[in-house]
Formats: structure tokens, sequence, C-alpha cells
């Protein structure tokens, strides 16, 4: 049973994990008049180099040779990066055309998009309130299709990618740190020679527009790094239903920076299609903490059962691969955080924003 300082030191450290992405948008406009494609590729190299670092100092480089020795899994982590980069491009791009809004919503309906492809792609079944959360969010996304006269696809595409990357980094099994450089190591070079071609052109920013806009492009490894650590210090601290219900705090920060920092408009049809959502992710979570304690109850009894019987007692918690509220090893178990699989204690999330 850890401690209760240690638990408070978890929370704490999720508090600041979601909360640094949650608080992310307000910092992509600072690196302005570099555009996303550039501000990206920094955030590539810098954060190639920050974790490279943060490697060397834990001395922990034993897995590099694990992995070039598995071709397979090489290959999903290329899978990864491509994914990844695509979500980050979208998001960064987002941000700074004033769609943070659009951009939060992507978070909040992305635990409804990986329960979905757990159904189409995995045969997964759901439990009758999950089909319930999955239907109210397909009929968000309608209203809201309505309202912007168009699908949100800026919403679906970050869901969508950040679903398939949580989806292929389940079969990677990385941790944090690890999975992280694994991933911009494939994107250096062509973030590099995309920088360089930048330069050549005469159109790079780096440099540019003085010292201090410089070192916030460097700046973006640090930022994508340390909410990353955050969370795997969190992850092994706090049980799995709390970092569920912290999962939500990213979105919401983004959600109100949108309307009340970036004054982005809100008609009554897409405050709508947000309270499907909303409601959609209330039902899932319910569903969650109700079978969590229902998974606890039966553990306990079972536990009772064996020691009345004189035998080993049972585990008071789930077997590794179940998750709060799930079947053993299905997506759809627990709703992954907008950083990635917080419902996995110890492994890391996906960098979002």
């Amino acid at each position: 049973m850890k401690s209760q300082n240690e638990q408070r030191a978890g929370l704490l450290y999720g508090i600041g994990a979601y909360g640094m992405w949650g608080l992310v948008p307000l910092f992509w406009p600072l690196l302005k008049p570099s555009g996303a494609g550039e501000i990206l590729a920094h955030r590539m190299v810098w954060s190639l180099a920050v974790v490279a670092v943060a490697l060397l100092a834990l001395k922990q480089w034993g897995w590099i040779r694990d992995l070039v020795r598995s071709p397979g899994k090489l290959a999903l982590v290329t899978v990864a990066a491509a994914v990844i980069t695509v979500n980050w491009g979208v998001y960064i791009w987002a941000v700074n055309t004033g769609r943070v809004v659009e951009a939060s919503l992507g978070y909040f309906i992305n635990p409804l998009v990986t329960i979905a492809m757990g159904v189409l792609l995995l045969g997964e079944r759901l439990r009758p309130a999950q089909w319930a959360a999955v239907g109210t969010g397909f009929a968000a996304v309608l209203v809201l299709a309505i309202g912007y006269g168009q699908p949100p696809w800026i919403s679906l595409t970050l869901a969508f990618s950040f679903a398939t990357y949580g989806l292929v980094k389940k079969k990677v099994n990385l941790g944090g740190l690890e999975s992280l450089a694994a991933e911009t190591a494939i994107q250096f070079l062509p973030a590099l020679g995309f920088l360089l071609w930048l330069g050549a052109d005469g159109s790079a920013s780096f440099g540019a527009h003085g010292t201090g806009h410089a070192a916030l492009l460097a700046a973006t490894g640090i930022v994508t790094a340390v909410p990353l650590i955050c969370f795997g210090a969190a992850a092994i601290r706090v049980p799995l239903s709390t970092l569920g219900l912290l999962q939500y705090l990213a979105p919401v920060f983004q959600f109100l920076l949108g309307i009340l920092y970036f004054h982005e408009a809100m008609p009554a049809e897409r405050w709508a299609g947000f309270a499907l959502v909303w409601l959609a992710l209330s039902c899932l979570t319910w569903d969650a903490l109700r079978n969590a304690r229902r998974n606890r109850d039966e553990a306990l009894r079972l536990a009772v059962e064996a020691a009345a019987s004189g035998a080993a007692p049972l585990p008071s918690s789930p077997p590794p691969g179940v998750v709060a509220g799930g079947r053993p090893g299905t997506a759809a178990a627990a709703a992954p955080s907008p950083a990635g699989e917080s419902a996995r204690a110890g492994r890391e999330p996906e960098p979002t924003a």
C-alpha cells in the first residue's frame, strides 16, 4: 500500500502534467511569426535533445539495442512517430489559427474514438453504458457538423490520430522517455532537413527575431518532455481511476482558454454539441468507476473466501492488463487520457499538444 504522502505527490504530479498540457495553447502563439511546420520541426529536434540528456543522466540505453534488433517493433515505432507528427502539427496549426475550442473537442472525443476503434478493429464487446456513450458521441459530432457547416475536421483528425497512436503504442510497450526518444530520433533527420532547407531558402525564423524568440523555439523540447516526466511520476503513485479522472483536465483547460482568453465564438449549436460530448464522457466515467468498484469488491470477496479456506489469498488488485472499469487487455476498458494511455500505470502518456 502506497503511503499517503506518496499518493499526494502522485496527485500533484498528475495535476501538473495535465495542467501543463491544458495550458500549452498559451505557448504556441508566442512562437509566431514561425509557421506551424517550422514550430513542429523545432519541437522534434529539441525534444530529442532534451530526452537524450535525461536518458544520459539516468543511464538508460540498453533498450536501444533491443529495439534495433526487433524490426517489427521498430516498424511500429516508425508508425507511431508518423501518426504523432500529424497530431502535433494539426494541433499547433489549430491553436495558432484561432481554433483552440475545436482542438479541445478532439481530446474530449478521443476516449470515445478509442472505444469505437476497439470494437471495429479488435472485435471488442462493450457494456450498455459504453454503447450509450459512443452513440451520444456520434450524435454530438453530427450536431457539431451542422453547426460548423461541415464535419469538425480538426477535432476528428486529432482524435483519430491520437487514438491510432495509442493503439500502436500498446504494441510497442516502451517507457515514457524511451518511447519519446525513439520517435523523435525517427523524426529528427526529416525535421532537421526541413529546418536547414528553410535556412537555405532564407525563410527560417530561428534567430531572425531575436535571442528570446530563438530560446522559445528551443524550449519546445522542454514543453514536450516535462509533462511527460510528471505523468510518469504520477502513474506509479496514484490509482488508475484517479488518472482516468485527471485526464479531462487538459481539454477542460483548453476549452476554457479558447472561450475566456482567445474569445472564440460559441454559438448555440456548438454548445449543444459539446454538451452531448460531456454527457457521453460522464456516462463513460460513471461506468468505469462503477466497474472498478465492482472489481475491487469481487477481489476482496475472493480474498476473504481464500483466507477462510486456508488457501493463498488472491491479489486485491486486478491482474496486469485489467484497467479500471474494463476487461483484460481491451481498448474499451478505460478511456485513454489526452496524454495517452493514462489507464496503464507505469506507462508513458502519448505526447499531445
